[in-house]
Order: C-alpha cells, then structure tokens, then sequence
C-alpha cells in the first residue's frame, strides 16, 4: 500500500478588502467631542446688550408700551455700575470676588433692589458675574441699564 498525498486546498483570495469602519467612527466622534468642547461657538464679549426706552416721550415715539415698575426704579435701589472686570457700588470699586460679599450686604436689607449701568467696556462675563451672585444672594429685583457714555 503506497500512501498518497493530498494537496489541501487554500482558499483563495479574491482582491477585495474589507473595511470595518467602527474605528474610524469612533475616532471622528472623539474628534468632534474634543473640538465641541475646546472652541468658543458664540465669542460672548461681542454680545451687545440692548436697553429699552424709559420714559413715556420715548415709549409713544417709538411705539411701546412700558409698563411703570420698568419705568422707573425702586425708591431704595442701589446703583451699581458694572465696568470690564469691576463694579462701582457707593464710590467704592469691587472685583469679581468681591461681589458675594457685596451682594450678601445687599440682600441683607429690606426690599433690595438694585439697578447696573453697564458701561460701553462691561462684557458679557462682567454682567454674569454679577447676576450670579445676586442670585445666590437671593436678590430679585434687578434692573438693567446702558450708561450713556465710557
């Protein structure tokens, strides 16, 4: 008895290459995570913000109707002027950490109230440094303002 061989046969490659793209899904979506995360969408300090007409004169020119608790301030309102990176309040200049103190003083009194004047330099952030800790404070009843000039 001879034995004899068989060849085994070896599949054949046929050319075509198959692609899994799961990983490069994965890598865009990291991709766009990463930039989502690392870039500004809205650049906020070029935010504007608009202020409405007080006073009647300016409110029949222009066709609105004001109501009058906007109209004018509360009696007993602190004045507060929201510049870039501080806040006048009372002749005395605070910094961004300062204002929780400040607004805590404020929220200490009765019916507190109080009016910003946002100069032409205040940016956004300014603005919501300042909203935030009259928040926390529990001050409600905030009026905002456009000062006429720098």
């Amino acid at each position: 008895m001879s034995k004899t061989r068989s060849k085994v046969a070896l599949p054949r490659h046929t050319g075509r290459y198959n692609f899994v793209l799961t990983p490069l899904a994965d890598a865009m979506f990291q991709l766009l995570i990463f930039f989502m995360l690392s870039s500004n969408l809205v650049p906020y300090s070029l935010l504007t913000v608009r202020t409405g007409v007080t006073g009647e004169e300016g409110a029949e020119a222009s066709g609105q109707d004001i109501p009058d608790e906007i109209a004018e301030a509360p009696a007993n309102a602190a004045i507060w002027t929201v510049d870039a990176g501080e806040v006048v309040a009372g002749g005395q200049r605070f910094n961004p950490r300062q204002l929780t103190a400040l607004a805590t003083a404020l929220a200490a009194q009765p019916d507190a109230a109080v009016v910003l004047i946002l100069r032409d330099t205040a940016q956004v952030q300014d603005l919501s440094y300042v909203l935030e800790a009259l928040t926390a404070a529990g001050v409600v009843s905030v009026q905002i303002a456009e000062s006429g000039g720098a």
